[in-house]
């Protein structure tokens, strides 16, 4: 078992432990696929084939450079079933300091 979660603070959010990473990753390539499907490069490495090839760790499904849509869906069922899982902590500290 792992001590994944989400911390929320005032004006971030962690995302600690193995888990809640590769949540916030599928995050970040998902949005790096709508951009690439675009024609945007999310950075200069970075190619819609090879965002494709990521999102098969996550969804166990191969995708074509047309099949950018379903990948997005597929990664978006992954991402809001570790949303879930995840354990969302609210970091008392920082609320206090708020009401200060």
């Amino acid at each position: 078992m792992s001590d994944s979660q989400i911390i929320v603070h005032r004006g971030s959010t962690t995302f600690a432990g193995p888990d809640a990473t590769e949540l916030f990753r599928a995050t970040v390539l998902r949005s790096a696929i709508g951009l690439g499907m675009k024609g945007i490069r999310a950075t200069r490495g970075f190619t819609l084939t090879k965002g494709l090839a990521m999102a098969e760790r996550y969804t166990g499904k191969r995708y074509k450079r047309t099949q950018g849509e379903q990948a997005m869906a597929d990664l978006t069922v992954w991402i809001e079933t570790m949303k879930s899982a995840l354990p969302v902590v609210r970091d008392a500290e920082t609320i206090l300091e708020v009401r200060k």
